[in-house]
């Protein structure tokens, strides 16, 4: 008998219905009896002892899917290890339920906050498999997240859609895209879906680059620019602060973005109207595409077999194509970034496109 947990935590994205049912399939397939305990809420129904014993019909008709059938929760990892409001020890809950249920193994689908949490359960003593999920495709040790690609598809499709209205009307569009902390989503998106400038949190931008690239547009007879902007994109000038500063700066501005204060720069340099498009959650949802569907279900079933190898601690990852098992100790609290002198912004600059630094 083989008894495993799964949970999915932090933000949601297309394809975790499809990861946890290749775990599932990878395991039934193999083992003569199998319990698969789903925790609601992430790391809450882990704390809380709130989870159901699932069944095949669960995961039946899940691979296209999207969100979680689990439900799922941000619980900081700043926080775990301080009491809740009733005085509760959450890692030592999350241990006993752990323990309650006897489980084999814990499969955690999660970003980077529910990845440090991981290793920290991993740490305590527990059975523990990752399997990396986020859009924004910035855990360190894998080629590629899954989320990103279905977020690629709606981000990029958001860009086509904005090319129609703004070439018809001769006007600047900026679409705002997803990513706080790094770019790939917005350079992904942007490049797919041809976008003239795309502005990215690794590399601040200067205001006069901006302009200069739109100018350059102009003069060559485009009536229209679009700008692929990252929600977490900066300034040369805001670059510049300190943490504390530029938080105040953020709370004190009148503009709901950076992408609306890109956009009042833009008005005022060159009086030329310039609308703004934010295509938000929609980024998360719907049903995951078939390349995350295909990749979720290799981490699934690469997870299955590292379970029935008694070979925890790792992240499930993809390298060059291949499935391979990650340490967690030597990935948690990592970022992947985008390098400005990487191959692909190269590449991205080659052709025109304007980072405006």
């Amino acid at each position: 008998m083989k008894r495993i947990g799964l949970l999915t935590s932090g933000g949601d994205c297309q394809a975790l219905n499809a990861a946890m049912r290749g775990v599932v399939k990878g395991l039934s397939n193999n083992v003569d009896e199998l319990e698969v305990y789903g925790f609601y809420d992430g790391y809450k129904g882990l704390i809380y002892g709130q989870y159901r014993l699932l069944t095949s019909t669960d995961f039946s008709g899940i691979l296209t899917k999207g969100g979680t059938i689990l439900g799922t929760s941000r619980q900081p990892f700043k926080l775990m290890r301080e009491p809740d409001e009733k005085g509760l020890n959450k890692v030592e809950a999350m241990k006993q339920t752990y323990y309650k249920l006897n489980l084999d193994c814990l499969v955690i689908l999660g970003g980077n906050g529910t990845q440090k949490t991981a290793n920290l359960l991993r740490e305590e003593g527990l059975n523990i498999i990752h399997l990396p999920k986020t859009i924004d495709n910035d855990i360190y040790g894998t080629d590629v997240t899954f989320g990103f690609q279905s977020a690629i598809d709606i981000a990029a499709d958001a860009i086509d859609c904005i090319h129609t209205t703004a070439s018809s009307h001769s006007r600047i569009f900026i679409v705002e895209v997803m990513g706080h902390k790094v770019g790939w989503l917005t350079l992904y998106a942007g490049l797919a879906a041809g976008a003239d400038i795309i502005l990215l949190p690794e590399i601040p931008y200067d205001d006069n680059k901006v302009i200069e690239a739109i100018q350059k547009r102009s003069k060559s007879g485009k009536g229209f620019t679009i700008l692929a902007v990252a929600e977490g994109a900066i300034s040369k000038k805001d670059a510049k602060l300190s943490k504390k500063d530029y938080k105040k700066k953020l709370e004190q501005s009148s503009h709901p973005s950076v992408s609306y204060e890109v956009a009042e720069m833009i008005k005022k340099k060159t009086g030329i109207e310039t609308r703004v498009t934010v295509p938000g959650h929609m980024q998360r949802g719907g049903s995951p595409c078939p390349y995350d569907r295909a990749l979720c279900s290799r981490l699934g079933a690469a997870a299955a077999k590292a379970i029935l190898d008694g070979d925890f601690g790792n992240m499930i990852a993809m390298k060059s194509n291949k499935t391979v098992r990650v340490p967690l100790e030597k990935v948690a609290g990592r970022l992947k970034m985008v390098e400005p002198d990487s191959p692909i912004i190269k590449e991205a600059k080659f052709m025109g496109i304007s980072f405006g630094d």
